[in-house]
């Protein structure tokens, strides 16, 4: 179970996210809808998840294997039209790979954790305590 602590205090959109060891991240708006854009804001951390997951899960299936990879680079864009949201993710392998090994680093960033998630059901559950 991953749990995260988010507050606000009277600084407009200044969100101060806490992990359970105590790493801090903080979130904003652009200064166009009010906030001072001193962090990301809440689409670009969603988006921001998925390329960091991926660049992880490639990573680490790449190192065990002992392949070349010298660089994963993953650019993705949250796009919300016509009722859908839609994630355009660009991923870039460098090192010395073949196309079989390419192949197999883009089935691996499509089970990344954080693309299982977004790609089924969610359900959120919300108490005021």
């Amino acid at each position: 179970m991953t749990s995260i602590k988010a507050s606000i205090r009277t600084e407009l959109y200044r969100i101060e996210l806490k992990s359970p060891t105590g790493n801090i991240v903080i979130a904003d708006e652009p200064i166009d809808k009010g906030g001072q854009d001193k962090g990301f804001n809440p689409k670009e951390l969603l988006a921001a998840s998925l390329a960091a997951c991926t660049c992880a899960t490639v990573r680490m299936y790449a190192d065990r294997k002992a392949w070349p990879l010298e660089n994963v680079y993953a650019d993705v864009e949250l796009l919300e039209e016509d009722g859908q949201t839609k994630f355009i993710r660009k991923i870039q392998f460098t090192g010395d790979l073949d196309e079989e090994q390419r192949a197999r680093l883009l089935v691996v960033a499509n089970a990344c954790p954080l693309h299982k998630i977004l790609t089924h059901s969610i359900v959120i559950e919300t108490t005021v305590v």
